[in-house]
C-alpha cells in the first residue's frame, strides 16, 4: 500500500521512473564514452572488462582501453573503445 501510493505521488508530479524505482539508466555518448546511473557497485575493474552491479542486475561493458572518467555515488562514466553491454538479469 505504502509503494503504491509512492509511485502515484511521484507519477503525478511526472517524476521519471528511473529515479524513484532506483533502476539503472545507461546513456551512450558516442561510440568511445557511456553513463551508468543507479549503480550499487563496481563488482570487477580490468582495462577490456569492467561489471557493475545494479537493483536488477550485473551490466557487463566490454571493450579496449576503457577507464573510468567520472564517478560519483549516483553515476559513473566510463570511456574507451567500447564494444559491447551484456546484462545479467537477476531472477526473483
Amino acid at each position: 500500500m505504502k509503494k503504491n501510493r509512492f509511485y502515484r505521488i511521484n507519477k503525478l508530479l511526472e517524476m521519471p521512473s528511473e529515479v524513484y524505482l532506483q533502476v539503472p539508466k545507461i546513456t551512450s555518448l558516442g561510440f568511445n564514452k557511456i553513463m551508468i546511473e543507479n549503480y550499487k557497485n563496481i563488482l570487477e575493474y580490468q582495462d577490456f572488462f569492467i561489471r557493475i552491479n545494479t537493483s536488477i542486475g550485473i551490466i557487463n561493458v566490454n571493450g579496449i582501453n576503457m577507464k573510468m572518467e567520472e564517478m560519483t555515488k549516483d553515476d559513473l562514466i566510463i570511456e574507451g573503445e567500447i564494444d559491447s553491454l551484456d546484462f545479467e538479469k537477476i531472477e526473483n
